[in-house]
């Protein structure tokens, strides 16, 4: 595995001045030019498709795919001018018309969509988590540090441009609380409890979905509503599709202990859940609660790290002055000399008497210019963006582990270079999911 950028040289560089140029094909754009606006390729222009795409609604849109027709009409009527597609496949023969894409597809897409359009030399945006499995996080990261800076990528974790977790960054990395060596993680959304019924073999999808292209690269599974229902609260809680609370908000929330603590490849993982796993060929979806733990070894003057989470009314220990009942999801990071609790837009350091006085340290990591704008900017100058495939892979990889550890039922010794649990072959099947013929990435 090649080495990832050093946070704190990312954001540093963030800082700098946008003047510069690309070359993208026949196209050359400059953020100060306002004539100079990329072209786009959609995929997936319903739900959370939308939401991106109204993020970087300053941009042509010239291309719109998905696999539901309903959502693909309502697209047209805001892109009158954009070619249709059912299948980003056929959408990416046309790569000549676009500059960049954005997907907001199912998870189990995600990757396939955005490593062919980086082999395309396509800029790309892409909802969270980057892959559905480990491999697919790897080769995503891979693929654009062997682009060596010329396409700009994102990942759709919009927290991370927030000021809070910028604040608790710099907290955690000025000693406020003292080395860290435990992060704890939690978000109380639940899995499915029971599991879900098996799919009627003869149920039909209805007529504006396309269910062979919506299922893709997953295996072949008759058509059963609550697949698609629901948006990611449905899809997600099935291992063909999704990797439930863990792959979806543990992108969000494992990202700032991630960040502030600049870790990297764990060594272990080990996870539980309810129900048991038992065979993991005859359990399709994610347990009611799950627990991960993974082991991170010391880098530098950093000790070494345990990081934990927790889902479904799962909670750590609570710290002095906190029961933690107010905190529905949160990290919090326990260090020698205190506790640091975080959201998306608190922060509390304990214990309360200790830090009455506590003055924090000058904001040293910039504001961001905005989650999308990162990206658009990064496309049209080459600037940085903080989500990008390098980091992102390295998080999603990491979280996406946990769900293998679960599923296998045992604790995982990780070789990170080889993509492989040393102790346990039965897990490389999880690891690496196999592909329906025709889809590759």
């Amino acid at each position: 595995m090649n080495g990832c950028t050093s946070r704190r040289d990312f954001l540093k560089e963030s800082a700098l001045g946008t003047a510069g140029l690309v070359v993208l094909g026949s196209h050359v754009l400059g953020a100060e030019a306002p004539s100079n606006k990329l072209n786009i390729a959609a995929v997936g222009v319903g739900g959370r498709g939308g939401g991106n795409i109204g993020g970087c609604g300053s941009e042509n849109f010239v291309a719109l795919c998905d696999v539901n027709s309903k959502a693909l009409e309502g697209g047209q009527k805001r892109f009158p001018n954009a070619k249709a597609y059912a299948d980003w496949r056929k959408m990416f023969d046309d790569a000549k018309d676009f500059d960049a894409v954005i997907c907001s597809t199912t998870d189990h897409t995600h990757a396939l969509v955005s490593n062919n359009a980086l082999r395309l030399g396509k800029h790309v945006y892409v909802e969270k988590p980057i892959g559905h499995s480990v491999h697919e996080a790897a080769v995503l990261r891979e693929t654009y540090l062997k682009a060596n800076g010329k396409l700009a990528t994102q990942q759709g974790t919009q927290i991370h441009a927030d000021q809070n977790y910028r604040r608790v960054v710099e907290l955690v990395r000025a000693g406020a609380i003292g080395p860290v060596k435990e992060a704890h993680v939690w978000c109380g959304r639940r899995g499915p409890n029971p599991q879900p019924p098996a799919p009627d073999p003869n149920a039909k999808p209805p007529e504006w979905l396309n269910w062979d292209l919506w299922l893709g690269p997953a295996p072949d599974r008759p058509y059963h509503r609550s697949y698609h229902e629901g948006g990611c609260m449905g899809w997600e809680q099935w291992w063909d599709f999704g990797n439930g609370c863990l792959g979806d908000m543990g992108s969000h929330l494992i990202d700032l202990a991630y960040w502030a603590l600049d870790l990297r490849f764990p060594i272990t993982a080990e996870a539980e859940g309810d129900p048991p796993c038992g065979d993991p060929k005859t359990k399709h979806s994610y347990p009611h609660w799950l627990k991960c733990r993974w082991d991170h070894p010391a880098v530098g003057d950093r000790p070494p790290v345990k990081l934990f989470w927790y889902d479904g009314g799962q909670k750590p220990p609570p710290p002095p002055d906190d029961d933690l009942k107010g905190w529905g999801q949160a990290i919090m990071f326990v260090g020698e000399k205190g506790w640091l609790i975080a959201d998306y837009g608190r922060k509390v350091l304990l214990p309360k008497e200790q830090f009455k006085d506590f003055k924090p340290p000058e904001p040293t990591i910039p504001n961001s210019v905005g989650h999308y704008r990162e990206w658009l900017n990064g496309c049209k100058t080459g600037s940085p963006t903080l989500c990008n495939f390098d980091y992102a892979g390295l998080l999603i990889m990491n979280n996406l582990l946990g769900s293998v550890a679960y599923r296998v039922g045992k604790k995982l010794e990780w070789d990170a270079e080889a993509l492989k649990a040393t102790n346990c072959p039965e897990a490389a099947p999880f690891i690496k999911r196999p592909y329906r013929a025709g889809w590759s990435l």
